[in-house]
């Protein structure tokens, strides 16, 4: 399988709900209009797919669904991460089988293993597929950070390994990765507010979660810094700031999923458990946000 080139704007898709199920008929729409707005690439059942309250049935049904609607035309990025280093390798080889572009393999959370337990780990999953890898890294959410070194040993081990999804929030975390392997591996922004600083100092992309609501303009701002017109690309940038800060005012993807409802591009904010509807503080934040777009 020819391996694709992971870059631009790639969206991290929510998971439609609709009374405690996957609603189909609103996947299959929010794929297609993905598509149409020139989206590079689509990530089903990250955690803005609210992968940790899938059953692994449903798991594997939307990365199925995702496949088959996009029918080959941008890359398929299946979540296949796990603390359990045996269900990150299952998830991963369904996901292969399947027909995924690539696999998001997130950090193991909770419980933190060493940075050599952090290489086994990945070492495994890297041997379940010969597709591309992305790690993983947000310690804010696992407790971890996948060091440098573990990301030169595994390069060096395995050629499918040869992406990042950096959500640690530091411009100095790229360079020390573009430092360590320049071109041997490409970075992609985790945090939509540093897509842009991100980009100026080598990042390629962003996996992004604004992008579900407002996809032409988050293109549009990532073509630009990639053509290396960060006049233009800054203008797009402050424009969507507020955006990027509001959806993230309550846990991810409460907020977008409401947007996105508001826009019509859902039927429902509906998520599950322990996550929640959004509260009216955050509602008003939301609100103005979107008024100011």
């Amino acid at each position: 399988m020819k391996k694709p080139r992971l870059t631009g704007t790639i969206t991290a898709l929510v998971t439609p709900f609709s009374q405690g199920h996957v609603a189909h008929d609103d996947l299959r729409k929010l794929v297609k209009s993905q598509l149409r707005a020139g989206i590079s690439g689509l990530v089903p059942v990250g955690t803005t797919g609210e992968s940790p309250t899938l059953s692994h049935e449903e798991h594997l049904e939307v990365v199925q669904l995702v496949t088959e609607t996009v029918a080959g035309r941008v890359p398929v990025i299946a979540g296949t991460g796990s603390n359990s280093t045996s269900e990150a390798v299952a998830l991963t080889k369904a996901a292969h089988d399947v027909g995924v572009d690539a696999m998001l393999v997130v950090a193991p959370y909770y419980n933190k293993p060493s940075q050599p337990g952090l290489v086994e780990h990945f070492s495994r999953i890297a041997e379940a597929t010969d597709r591309p890898i992305v790690l993983y890294s947000i310690p804010g959410r696992c407790g971890i950070e996948i060091g440098v070194k573990t990301v030169e040993t595994l390069r060096a081990k395995y050629p499918n390994v040869c992406y990042i999804k950096e959500a640690g929030g530091s411009v100095d975390r790229v360079d020390q990765l573009k430092a360590a392997l320049g071109r041997d591996l490409t970075v992609l922004s985790g945090d939509d507010s540093l897509t842009l600083p991100f980009m100026s100092v080598g990042a390629e992309g962003v996996i992004s979660v604004a992008s579900n609501y407002q996809p032409r303009l988050v293109v549009k701002m990532v073509a630009h810094a990639a053509a290396n017109d960060f006049a233009k690309a800054t203008k797009l940038h402050r424009k969507l700031y507020p955006l990027f800060k509001a959806l993230f005012v309550e846990p991810n993807p409460v907020p977008v999923k409401e947007a996105m409802k508001r826009a019509g591009m859902i039927s429902s904010a509906e998520v599950r458990l322990p996550l929640c509807p959004l509260s009216a503080d955050g509602d008003k934040v939301l609100s103005a946000a979107l008024a100011s777009l």
